[in-house]
Formats: C-alpha cells, sequence, structure tokens
C-alpha cells in the first residue's frame, strides 16, 4: 500500500507534524511518498495514484487557505476519489476565531469528491509538543486501520 503526503507550510510547524506521520505510519510497514505542494511536483489529480492520502495545511489569516494551495483545491473539485482513505492535520493557532479552519475547509473538499475522511482531524496548535503525541498517536492508528479496510 502506498500513501502519498502532500502539505504545505509556512513556519515549519505542519512539515514537522508531516515528518511525524512518515515516520509512524511507515511503521506500520505502509509506504509514504511525501510532497510540498509549493515545492513538489504534486497535483491534485496524482491523488488517484496512491492507496491512501494525508494532507496537511495552515490556517492563513482568520480562516483562509494559504495561496499556495488555492490551486490544487480548486482542482481536487474535479477529482474523484470515491473510497481513498484520508487523513487530514495541521497546524493551528487558538489566537485566531476559526481554529484550523483551512483544515475543515479541505476536509469538506474531500469529502465532496467522495473520500472517506478520518475522523477527528489532527489539529495541532503551533508546533507538535510531548503533550501532543496521544493524539496523533491515536490519528496514525485511526488512518493505519481505515487503509488496512480498504485492502
Amino acid at each position: 500500500m502506498e500513501v502519498v503526503l502532500v502539505y504545505t507550510s509556512m513556519t515549519g510547524n505542519t512539515e514537522e507534524i508531516a515528518h511525524i506521520l512518515k515516520d509512524k505510519v511507515e511503521a506500520f510497514n505502509l509506504s509514504v511518498k511525501k510532497f510540498h505542494v509549493e515545492f513538489d511536483d504534486i497535483m491534485a489529480l496524482d491523488l488517484k495514484n496512491y492507496d491512501a492520502i494525508l494532507f496537511g495545511t495552515y490556517t492563513w489569516g482568520d480562516a483562509d487557505l494559504p495561496f499556495e494551495l488555492e490551486d490544487f483545491y480548486e482542482d481536487l473539485a474535479d477529482e474523484d476519489l470515491t473510497g481513498k482513505v484520508v487523513g487530514l492535520f495541521g497546524s493551528c493557532d487558538s489566537y485566531y476565531e476559526f481554529y484550523g479552519a483551512a483544515i475543515e475547509k479541505m476536509a469538506e473538499q474531500f469529502r465532496a469528491i467522495g473520500a472517506e475522511v478520518i475522523d477527528p482531524l489532527l489539529k495541532i496548535e503551533l508546533a507538535p509538543e510531548p503533550e501532543d503525541d496521544e493524539k496523533i498517536d491515536q490519528f496514525v492508528e485511526e488512518f493505519v486501520k481505515q487503509v488496512n479496510n480498504t485492502k
């Protein structure tokens, strides 16, 4: 089974979460290919070539998608990911009124094209800390369980 992990990160927090998730998912003997939306060659249409998807983002401003995700988000609407397991994650900031709004928006888009989105979404306050380990482990275990159920 091959998992694609796609993310964007401005401050490095979401990137750090992506690295942690990659290592933890690979520990379950799943192959993970990691792509940064802004710097690597990955498009929405590529997602169908993988067995499952991990997708991470931060929220820009009060409740916006990061600029570098806008085209990807729009292109995603044209895809059919029926039955694909998707785990969404990202760094959030409780300073803002809408906590992790971009993660929620991406989840809605994935659901609209038939993907099976893992609940709950993984939202980490700023950078991952040791107190987030249990939440991360639970997210990974649920993701892997769902992926294994689709074999």
